[in-house]
């Protein structure tokens, strides 16, 4: 008999064996089975590798080291998507269905989180998407088992349009021609319009493309014919095109370059390219920009660990445990999605970038990100993002773009 056919037949039994069946007295003392589903291998293996690095970390700090919530051991279930859609999809359905995993966690890959998200609905249970960030995925293509612990390409583009955007301003943008880039060029264009800049032109290479000559060449022939401040702006996830795209020389056209965040193995090939120096943008996460007890844990933990501070998507791990510890301590251990589900929207909870909230409209994470400008100049191995502004939830003011 399945788990809420037993539910409904105690419930019916009568008051007292009503009480007995609820799902948190149900489940205490069992594991929460979490599955914890990141592309290992593939181009997008350094992001997992920090994901994983943070979640565990994020745990221990949650569960003050007793990896225990609500009187129940949490346990994971690993699994490498590969970077592939279709492997995605069918770790996720062996994770539910096989290993009966109570909430799965994954979707490095936009591709590979788009994938994943009906089969979260095929087995009602919730799947909370770390490091994707196509907006569709709370957008167009979510459902209620859905939540986002990261940023979406509306807070990307938002923030970074409000860094370099103004009146005068033109920006034409290199993106992959993948959900990732396409939700972040829409994004981008939109936000980009309310600043009073203009966005000219749009192109979009193979998410493994190496050679940005001919898409860079047509770029500058659109820039060219504009006069003020010029942006030329990348979407880009993966093996960077920063350092081939300036030494095509843009500043000989009066061209800036500009990005969002990165991890530190890339901001360490910004520092040796002396055309970043200076370059504005927006970042989901540097480890010296916030100012917080969690964040001061955080970081002096993971060097003293690790013998490096904690990265870009160190950070997103950390966040997503801390939320589902969140969510599992409100629930009082019940792990059952529509308990989850209700726990969860509109949870308001303390990480190391500051206070997130997930949107009751689409499970969306609500955030700050933070503008910086790159400082080439100091002792550190990398291009440091100096913070320059705090991008709060209500100056971004992101929009709900699903059809709940």
């Amino acid at each position: 008999m399945r788990r809420r056919d037993l539910l409904a037949a105690t419930l019916v039994a009568g008051p007292l064996a009503g009480s007995l069946g609820t799902p948190a007295f149900a489940q205490a003392g069992k594991p929460v089975k979490l599955a914890l589903i990141a592309d290992r291998t593939g181009p997008l293996e350094a992001y997992a590798k920090q994901m994983w690095v943070g979640f565990r970390m994020g745990l221990e700090y949650a569960t003050k080291g007793t990896n225990t919530v609500a009187g129940r051991k949490i346990e994971i279930v690993e699994k490498d998507s590969q970077t592939k859609p279709d492997v995605g999809r069918s770790l996720l359905a062996e994770a539910y269905g096989d290993d009966n995993v109570d909430i799965a966690i994954g979707g490095t890959s936009s591709a590979v989180a788009l994938a994943m998200l009906s089969v979260a609905a095929e087995y009602k249970k919730v799947l909370i998407v770390d490091g994707a960030v196509a907006d569709s995925i709370t957008g167009d293509k979510w459902n209620k088992y859905i939540f986002r612990v990261d940023r979406n390409s509306m807070m990307d583009a938002i923030s970074n349009a409000l860094s370099i955007g103004k009146p005068g301003v033109t920006v034409a943008v290199l993106a992959q021609d993948y959900a990732f880039g396409r939700d972040g060029v829409a994004a981008f264009r939109t936000a980009l319009a309310g600043t009073g800049a203009k966005l000219v032109h749009e192109e979009y290479a193979p998410p493994t493309a190496t050679d940005f000559t001919a898409p860079a060449q047509r770029i500058f022939d659109a820039l060219a014919k504009e006069t003020g401040e010029k942006y030329l702006f990348t979407i880009w996830a993966g093996a960077d095109p920063m350092g081939k795209l300036a030494a095509l020389n843009p500043e000989r056209l009066g061209i800036k370059l500009s990005t969002g965040g990165n991890i530190l193995p890339g901001l360490k090939a910004y520092k040796s390219i002396p055309g970043l120096n200076g370059m504005q943008g927006a970042t989901y996460y540097y480890y010296e920009i916030p100012k917080n007890a969690i964040n001061d844990w955080f970081v002096a933990e993971h060097q003293k660990r690790f013998n490096e501070p904690p990265d870009f998507f160190t950070c997103n791990g950390m966040v997503t445990a801390l939320g589902l510890v969140a969510a599992l301590e409100k629930t009082k251990g019940a792990t059952e999605a529509d308990t989850l589900i209700a726990a969860m929207e509109g949870l308001s909870f303390d990480t190391p970038k500051g206070r997130v909230m997930f949107r009751p409209e689409d499970h969306q994470a609500l955030q700050s990100m933070f503008g910086f400008k790159l400082d080439n100049a100091t002792d550190k191995a990398w291009a440091v993002p100096v913070g320059t502004h705090e991008f709060t939830i209500e100056e971004m003011k992101i929009p709900i773009v699903n059809k709940r």
